[in-house]
């Protein structure tokens, strides 16, 4: 994995751009003319910088749901980090909301449960900060995650199709 863009977006190694199914984290840029321009909300830059955290420079496994791209051409994953899905972790920290776009809803109920749990504990957005370098639960996503042991790619459970990503 090359870099976190904001919240909910990563850059692959080899250029692709990974938008992260299920959730939206507050933005840090806008279009200003024909130009971006730092411009954070509340959150952004928090949300951000946990992202980089749990992902930037290392082995990231995608699992796709039913639509794996966008209309912009970006991948839709859920992105892992040995067995922390980090959709999963930025909502745990109250840094994003649950987004579900049918026909992908694979993990609806936990990431809803997730946020709902985030807000009852003030986390993020809530009210109270959480550091960006809290450590991650190892309960980011349901047993049926497929998530695996280890950084190395893991191949995808039946029904997905994963794959690991650098």
């Amino acid at each position: 994995m090359r870099r976190a863009i904001d919240g909910d977006t990563i850059e692959l190694t080899d250029g692709r751009l990974v938008r992260y199914l299920g959730i939206d984290a507050p933005e840090v840029r806008r279009r200003a003319g024909g130009t971006w321009v730092l411009d954070p909300e509340p959150m952004g830059l928090e949300a951000t910088e946990a992202n980089r955290r749990l992902v930037e420079g290392r082995r990231v496994r995608l699992e796709y749901d039913a639509r794996s791209r966008d209309r912009f051409g970006r991948l839709l994953a859920y992105v892992y980090v040995g067995d922390t899905m980090a959709n999963a972790e930025l909502l745990r920290l109250g840094l994003a909301r649950p987004l579900i776009l049918p026909p992908n809803a694979k993990y609806e109920e936990h990431f809803r449960r997730l946020a709902d749990e985030a807000q009852r504990q003030g986390r993020g957005m809530w009210g109270r900060r959480v550091r960006a370098s809290e450590p991650p639960r190892r309960d980011g996503g349901p047993a049926e995650a497929g998530s695996g042991p280890g950084p190395q790619p893991i191949p995808a459970a039946a029904g997905t199709s994963g794959t690991g990503a650098d």
